[in-house]
């Protein structure tokens, strides 16, 4: 199914750069302005000055995208960035601590053919939005490379690919380093050819599912078919054939998915006082007082222990509510048509059509300006008691294997449902489509 393949990956020369803990950055997507000037500043060859350009000029925004393809060039003409000798899949081991447990997260980064959604090879989870998919585009017509990894998940049930991968251990990294933030990234090369071969081989069976990087990847489909359109002799191994992939095994003890926390605001008064009666209509309800020091254990045991129930966390004043989905049918007639069965049952849905768009009339058009997203329940809770948001939605981390059920059946969650942590970093490796 899948067409993965080697190649000549672009990376930094450290003998130039330094400790590349200094150089690399977050993806686009979690670069707020503040993080942005803050990487600006802490080393002149920090990859956000190609990932997520600082805006040149309020009137022409862009001149940040032909400002990045200045600075890739430049960078590539100076030996600042050098290219691979030889064509190579990249075993990437990510260590990382979340909640004082250690983890690691193995993935192998490689070119990947591009493939229409029809086709059912590379399955996606999630919806998207134009803006992000637009800037994404923008930035690959522009630079003609893939800046990131899209995050993708794979079935390895026998083994095979792990075996392989296992065997790698062997290889001398080509980077090793700790973050600042006490993240390891150790990448070693798979040249080999029987390596490389057999690892083709066993993807050439397989489907592969979008986890981080939906906006990435049809921004990546969109250009390709321009270029077809503009090309339509061109070889099918023309580089903008393929898109930059970091592979993750489903049954990879370091994949970690964050609960998708909703936070709202703009709520007029009397909606907020009408919402503990209209729940009713939905849900079970347990009201439980907020500064019990008891209570923060009891509401994460609650969202812990679902036995196959949907179930939420309200915070709003100075209390919590437990909420248990007790009335399916009448949630159900709040649900886009056409949704499968596993859509309609998800916590994020059950929040986000029953909750936010029927209870509190949080419209589409206004979730840009009224709600806000966390993946820490004490964080979300501090912006609450900060006045910053009203109200809190608790849910529970939808699982690996719920996303793969989703996407096998064709259908995507509401955007902003999962969270894989941590964030695959930019900057490590860079694909040139020419």
């Amino acid at each position: 199914m899948a067409d993965i393949r080697p190649f000549r990956g672009v990376r930094y020369d450290t003998k130039v750069v330094g400790s590349l803990a200094e150089v690399i950055c977050p993806p686009y997507d979690v670069i707020p302005p503040s993080m942005q000037d803050e990487l600006y500043r802490r080393n002149q060859y920090n990859f956000v000055r190609i990932e997520f350009t600082k805006e040149t000029s309020p009137h022409k925004a862009s001149d940040k995208y032909s400002c990045a393809a200045q600075t890739l060039n430049e960078w590539l003409k100076q030996a600042i960035l050098i290219t691979e000798n030889k064509a190579a899949f990249y075993l990437h081991d990510h260590s990382f601590t979340l909640h004082g447990k250690e983890y690691q997260r193995r993935g192998i980064i490689a070119r990947v053919r591009l493939e229409e959604w029809e086709k059912r090879i590379i399955r996606p989870h999630e919806g998207t939005l134009a803006e992000p998919k637009s800037d994404r585009l923008t930035l690959l017509r522009t630079l003609q490379a893939n800046t990131s990894p899209i995050f993708v998940l794979y079935e390895d049930r026998n083994k095979h690919v792990t075996s392989l991968l296992n065997a790698q251990e062997r290889t001398e990294p080509v980077i090793d380093f700790t973050t600042n933030e006490g993240e390891r990234h150790i990448i070693r090369t798979i040249t080999e050819n029987d390596a490389t071969t057999q690892l083709a081989q066993i993807f050439a069976e397989k489907p592969l599912y979008i986890a981080d990087g939906h906006h990435r990847y049809e921004s990546a489909l969109a250009y390709r078919r321009e270029m077809l359109s503009s090309h339509p002799m061109a070889s099918a191994d023309e580089g903008f054939n393929f898109v930059m992939m970091t592979l993750v095994d489903f049954a990879d003890p370091g994949l970690v998915i964050l609960p998708p926390h909703r936070l709202a605001r703009g709520i007029s008064q009397s909606a907020l006082d009408a919402l503990e009666t209209r729940l009713t209509g939905f849900f079970r309800a347990h009201k439980m007082p907020a500064n019990s020091p008891d209570t923060p254990g009891q509401v994460q045991d609650f969202l812990d222990t679902s036995q196959g129930q949907v179930r939420l966390a309200l915070f709003v004043r100075e209390h919590f509510f437990l909420l248990t989905l007790r009335n399916a049918r009448a949630a159900d007639s709040l649900m886009p048509t056409g949704r499968s069965e596993l859509y309609r049952r998800l916590g994020v849905s059950i929040v986000d059509h029953v909750i936010l768009e029927n209870l509190l009339g949080i419209t589409r058009e206004a979730e840009k300006t009224l709600l806000g997203y966390s993946h820490d329940t004490s964080d979300a809770i501090k912006r609450v008691l900060a006045g910053e948001y009203q109200l809190a939605l608790l849910l529970s981390p939808v699982t690996a294997m719920t996303i793969k059920a989703i996407a096998d059946a064709g259908d995507r969650m509401p955007r902003k449902s999962t969270y894989f942590y941590p964030k695959l970093p930019s900057g490590l490796v860079i694909h040139k489509l020419t």
